[in-house]
């Protein structure tokens, strides 16, 4: 049975194994990755070899790590990588092709709303009620969008974003505080099933699942590259950043709002930790540290868009779909109760 995996930003690792008496064996590993000594190439064969075909991710890179000579050098791959490799040859760990993608496109909803979306169409992945899918978003009113473990007080001016009319809501994953106006952001959600970021760590997850949007963006000229832990950066600047939440049954929430066209000096009234951030870097300017798409390829945001439909379908297929009527009616009841609400928006003052 044969195995590959394309690390991101990485080399390839490609595995071949034989199963016998439900175990492994003649496990044979190579790629385009560099490792030293040349013979550590013998320790990851030999781990394997043996273990049952039904092990875990984690086994086998329990395995991995313990077979390994302490002097062995692995450059442009891991040994996370290789278990990947033999469980995508055994059929436990799964590609993009392997699912059947919806694409959405909602349209222009109140941040509230958005954030309420994410959480019902997540579940509903996560309980094998929809199609893993991937989501584009359009903002309907300036906003801030904090991560769910940030300090509102201390992450945004709400004297500054009551006199600019700026609405605050915080979301269900962590990281940073993002600002976003109609037409001035590209966002967008992936609700991915577990078994595609099987045996990943939550750092190697965070550039797999955006593996395709780099694609996109180089194609469209942008020198884009992964910024661990959760940017998506150019030799220009920051571009946008990730954030993720895992549901039941290993389900990834998985969205990126990325800078078009952004009002820079309006960020800098409204985010607290952006003076600070922009201080402690001796940078002047936000604009020099969040590089908008637009400055970079010359197109129209939804042309950037459509390319970037064009290419997620092109590398891991997928179909036109819409939110149901049902999840709609579920989300607006969410964002009443929660997203709304000031004491979802204060649970860390």
């Amino acid at each position: 049975m044969h195995g590959e995996y394309k690390v991101p930003g990485g080399k390839l690792v490609v595995a071949d194994v034989e199963v016998r008496d439900d175990r492994l064996s003649d496990v044979q590993i190579a790629g385009d990755f560099f490792l030293e000594p040349p013979e550590a190439l013998s320790d990851l064969c030999a781990a394997l070899s043996g273990m049952p075909a039904a092990s875990s991710a984690e086994s086998m890179v329990a395995a991995l790590k313990a077979k390994l000579r302490p002097d062995a050098a692995l450059i442009g791959f891991s040994v996370e990588s290789v278990a990947i490799a033999v469980r995508r040859a055994l059929g436990a760990a799964k590609t993009w092709r392997d699912f059947e993608w919806e694409i959405i496109d909602t349209g222009a909803e109140t941040p509230a709303m958005h954030l309420a979306i994410d959480d019902v169409l997540a579940r509903a992945v996560a309980e094998g009620r929809r199609a893993p899918t991937l989501r584009f978003w359009e903002w309907e009113r300036p906003a801030i969008i904090i991560g769910a473990f940030q300090s509102l007080k201390s992450e945004v001016d709400l004297e500054a974003t009551e006199r600019l009319g700026v609405v605050t809501v915080r979301r269900v994953t962590g990281g940073g505080a993002m600002f976003v106006e109609p037409g001035t952001a590209i966002t967008y959600s992936l609700y991915a099933p577990g078994e595609l970021v099987d045996g990943m760590s939550f750092a190697d997850s965070y550039a797999f699942l955006d593996n395709w949007v780099l694609k996109a963006l180089n194609d469209l000229g942008v020198d884009a590259f992964y910024k661990p832990l959760n940017d998506i950066a150019s030799s220009k600047g920051k571009i946008g950043g990730a954030a993720q939440k895992r549901y039941g049954g290993g389900t990834v929430l998985h969205h990126v709002t990325m800078a078009y066209d952004m009002d820079a000096d309006k960020m800098m009234q409204v985010l607290r930790i952006g003076r600070e951030k922009l201080s402690d870097k001796g940078t002047k300017s936000a604009a020099k540290r969040v590089d908008p798409v637009r400055s970079q390829t010359g197109l129209d945001r939804r042309e950037v868009i459509d390319r970037m439909k064009t290419t997620f379908i092109e590398l891991n297929g997928g179909r036109k779909g819409a939110v149901t009527p049902e999840e709609y009616k579920a989300a607006e009841a969410l964002a009443t109760e929660k997203f709304a609400t000031p004491e979802w928006l204060a649970v860390v003052p």
